[in-house]
């Protein structure tokens, strides 16, 4: 077979089309190019389209972990508690919520995986409707979050409201404007589909489920660092997200809960551990939780998980949220392009929004031969992901990817395809 890079980004193509679409004047234009050279080199990826799953390391990360190792954990050891490390999970939180989230300090910590912070929260809102029984999703949201309504449903005598989606889209203002009502505890939705990549209107849907009543938690783990947002102006309730992917904290980083400041005192999570207690060191025969978004802590901080989250916010702060989310629409822009000529005439499907306010940051398209690709597309260190059942994500992290990158891996897509 032909190999997958056999159509290098410079080369002469016997595709007249070839020569299009240049990426060189993009990347010379593009005010953000420098940041690329601040992520580890990955020396055996030529196209890295996977930032919207793992996020590259930054470099400066490097020395941030050696310097935690030798001082405070080797040097300084258990006094880093009192010194520091008490304070991380909702020092990091206000960061991500000025960087990323539109949101004041106080309202957002770091905690446990994005999996149980979405069960705290879930339970959190149906205590505070208690006259209230129904959870609204789309039966397109990503699995944990259909997994944790429904184990949550059975435990507590909560009924699930599915909205049925076009999974080339997703949730939209009328279709849930059609299920809220008077029974409706809380609607849970992704701010951006991890499927295809569509941005819902938070802000409109925020509107209309507080009209019924009830509670809103967004999921932002496929949004936050990629999509600006204002969580306080806009009125959500709650929100999710992981940091592992636009936030690059690394393989398993733990995730941040947002809880809106008026409604805190409502909100009782159901794990309560002593690190979520109002005197952490009191030793309490009882449970009291602290008065602030601390609450949503349980367990023992997980500090070391914490570390490279600082060094992407770093550089979000320097680039500012706004002209990433410029980026993100000019790489996303490209790859339909590259797209539209290479890939469609090959039988290739494009399942994401084209309108720039209805995308997030990355593009999905679908072909029955991908799944057989992925591998070789993988092993010529070219890297997508496959998601079930014929669909490549191409996530494009503004800061760490180049135009050159995205005109590399669509260009080995073409050639695999050609080859198949």
């Amino acid at each position: 077979m032909t190999d997958p890079l056999a159509y290098p980004v410079d080369s002469t193509d016997p595709d007249e089309q070839a020569s299009a679409h240049p990426a060189g004047p993009l990347d010379a234009a593009d005010p953000l190019a420098s940041f690329v050279d601040r992520f580890v080199p990955a020396v055996d990826v030529v196209s890295y389209l996977d930032g919207n799953s793992l996020g590259r390391p930054v470099t400066a990360t490097l020395s941030r972990l050696s310097e935690f190792v030798e001082g405070a954990w080797g040097t300084r050891l258990i006094r880093s508690w009192d010194e520091r490390w008490m304070s991380l999970p909702t020092e990091l939180g206000d960061r991500i919520a000025a960087a990323c989230l539109g949101a004041a300090p106080g309202q957002t910590v770091v905690a446990d995986s994005t999996t149980v912070l979405l069960y705290k929260a879930i339970r959190a809102a149906l205590r505070a409707r208690p006259d209230r029984h129904e959870i609204v999703i789309d039966d397109d949201q990503f699995p944990t979050d259909r997994f944790v309504v429904e184990g949550i449903a059975r435990e507590h005598g909560a009924t699930i409201r599915w909205i049925a989606v076009d999974k080339a889209t997703g949730v939209t203002v009328s279709q849930v404007r059609d299920v809220v009502g008077p029974e409706t505890a809380l609607l849970l939705v992704n701010h951006v589909s991890y499927r295809s990549g569509w941005l819902v209107d938070l802000p409109a849907i925020t509107t209309i489920v507080h009209e019924a009543g009830g509670l809103v938690l967004a999921d932002l783990c496929h949004s936050v660092g990629v999509v600006p947002m204002q969580l306080d102006e806009w009125g959500v309730d709650l929100a999710v997200g992981c940091t592992y992917k636009y936030l690059n904290g690394g393989p398993g980083a733990p995730a941040f809960v947002y809880a809106r400041a008026s409604l805190l005192p409502e909100l009782d999570q159901p794990i309560q551990g002593w690190m979520g207690a109002a005197d952490v060191f009191a030793m309490a025969d009882g449970y009291e939780a602290a008065a602030g978004i601390r609450r949503f802590v349980s367990g023992t901080p997980p500090v070391m998980g914490m570390l490279a989250m600082h060094d992407m916010l770093d550089l979000i702060d320097e680039a500012g949220i706004d002209a990433i989310r410029t980026k993100s629409l000019a790489l996303t822009d490209y790859a339909f392009d590259l797209v539209d000529a290479w890939l469609v005439p090959l039988g290739v499907t494009v399942a994401t929004p084209r309108a720039a306010a209805e995308r997030g940051s990355h593009v999905t398209i679908t072909h029955e031969s991908f799944r057989g690709i992925v591998a070789r597309l993988w092993d010529a260190g070219v890297v997508p992901d496959f998601r079930n059942p014929d669909a490549l994500r191409i996530g494009l992290s503004p800061l760490s990817t180049s135009f050159a990158e995205v005109r590399i891996g669509i260009t080995a897509i073409r050639a695999a395809l050609l080859a198949d």
